[in-house]
């Protein structure tokens, strides 16, 4: 790239630690962020501002008034177009910084394409929003050996960690099993302050950055919980299982997906997600027109909205749909066959 090009991150690259030659290797360098929420945005826009070449944001979801509180690369302008989060972030950051590659993808991170879309990247950003996704993205990192960071901010605090597979412990070493429903916390269980997201999600930008332009002296190495309320910051130390089924004895049950279709409920959301197991596609604009007779239909080129009765359903492309209004899932299936037929 030109020096012209360069000039923009003059203050960047006057950090001693980081340089002109730093800088080259960050626009060498393919993000993929996977999850666009509160973290995802914060991750997001730190990294396209910071000159990473090629960006990859990932996620299944649309912009709502609710997420503006924390989701920092949206406005009501996406929230009454009904824009999928990855798309809106793709436009913004093309605003923000169009001498790189941004590339939204708009679909569900689940082990049927998540080897896929973490293929091309030299590190993956975790900013997903529940643990089971997280099961998966470990699976698929340690299997195709790629640095990933994990990342999670709830209430007031947050957690972060720079995994490196076959030289730190992965996340199955650290926490073997999915914690049973209703162990954890979450933002319906309790909230989540906005400066919150914004300091996990710096620390964890940081760390990839480090690791980006090869600094790996200055990594963590460890653990980090930081609490904003009470002004808390800890690291723990973490080793390895070398009994770890998944980055010791290499198995990876999280990948073993199922052809039939399953069903999520949405943090945050009065919601159920129904993703179709079978690689199928809809025809959009055929599948409007035939449920104008069912509710009001809204649509643009990326998903269709009907509305009936108590519930609003929202369908995509790939025949994954989001179903708000309720969190019983027979209510949510049984809407879907309905509608969407399939």
């Amino acid at each position: 790239m030109a020096d012209s090009s360069l000039s923009r991150y003059a203050r960047q690259t006057i950090f001693p630690h980081l340089g002109e030659a730093g800088q080259r290797r960050l626009l060498d360098s393919r993000v993929t962020v996977m999850g666009c929420g509160a973290t995802g945005t914060v991750v997001a826009n730190h990294l396209a501002r910071a000159g990473i070449g090629r960006l990859k944001i990932v996620d299944r979801d649309f912009v709502e008034m609710n997420n503006l509180q924390r989701q920092l690369l949206f406005d009501e302008e996406d929230v009454l177009s009904g824009t999928p989060k990855a798309i809106a972030a793709q436009e913004r950051l093309r605003k923000v910084n169009s001498e790189i590659e941004i590339e939204g993808v708009v679909a569900d991170i689940n082990a049927s394409n998540i080897e896929a879309l973490i293929a091309d990247a030299d590190i993956v950003m975790d900013a997903t929003d529940n643990f089971e996704t997280r099961y998966i993205l470990n699976d698929a990192c340690v299997r195709q050996r790629k640095t990933w960071v994990y990342c999670a901010a709830v209430s007031s605090y947050g957690m972060t960690l720079l995994i490196r597979p076959g030289e730190t412990p992965c996340m199955r070493c650290l926490f073997p099993d999915l914690p049973p429903p209703g162990a954890a916390a979450t933002c319906d269980t309790a909230g989540v302050l906005g400066p919150t997201v914004s300091v996990v999600a710096s620390i964890a930008v940081t760390e990839a950055i480090k690791y980006l332009i090869g600094a790996e002296q200055a990594l963590i190495g460890r653990l980090v919980h930081v609490d904003i309320w009470d002004f808390s910051c800890h690291t723990f130390e973490t080793r390895r299982n070398e009994d770890c089924p998944c980055c010791a004895r290499g198995e990876f049950p999280f990948l073993e997906a199922s052809a039939a279709s399953h069903a999520v409920s949405l943090c945050g959301r009065n919601a159920i997600q129904i993703t179709a197991g079978n690689g199928a596609r809809l025809d959009l604009k055929e599948l409007g027109e035939r449920l104008q007779s069912a509710g009001k239909v809204t649509a643009n080129p990326f998903l269709l909205r009907l509305a009936v009765d108590e519930y609003e359903l929202t369908i995509f492309p790939d025949a994954r749909a989001i179903i708000q209004g309720t969190q019983d899932e027979a209510i949510a299936r049984t809407l879907y066959s309905k509608y969407v037929g399939m």
